[in-house]
């Protein structure tokens, strides 16, 4: 059953925040990409493309493990643990906003043509790590 974001995992999100996103692959191995990170609607998410491994890997077995260390605190990280929706709506804008603040650009500068965006919407079962202090989120 999903679980709602703390406000203080929200603000990590909504920084420049870059995830360790771990997926199966279909032998059960873990497959690892970082990624911009992204919150919406109280929901992490990141962008990528069709046709890469991870989404492979989800569309199969959806589950998801995704840290992300807390640029404001290197001590702090948060552990998110859940199931992934995959969809085309709003990832085409959504790119273009994280290299906006990833990068400083208007436009993501590395797609390729023809190339569709997927975006990636966590339905969080499970937050771990540490907030700042070594404190649990909340």
């Amino acid at each position: 059953m999903a679980i709602a974001l703390p406000q203080s995992v929200q603000k990590v999100l909504a920084d420049k925040a870059y995830g360790h996103v771990i997926t199966f692959n279909p032998s059960g191995s873990p497959q690892l990409t970082m990624v911009w990170m992204d919150v919406e609607n109280g929901k992490a998410q990141f962008n990528t493309a069709d046709g890469r491994i991870k989404v492979r890997n989800l569309r199969r077995d959806p589950r998801i493990i995704v840290s992300i260390q807390n640029r404001d605190d290197p001590q702090s990280y948060v552990c998110l643990t859940g199931r992934a929706t995959l969809t085309e709506q709003g990832a085409d804008a959504n790119i273009d906003k994280l290299a906006k603040r990833f990068l400083g650009m208007d436009k993501y500068p590395w797609r390729a043509p023809g190339e569709k965006r997927i975006l990636a919407v966590i339905d969080t079962e499970k937050i771990g790590g540490f907030a700042p202090g070594m404190k649990p989120w909340a």
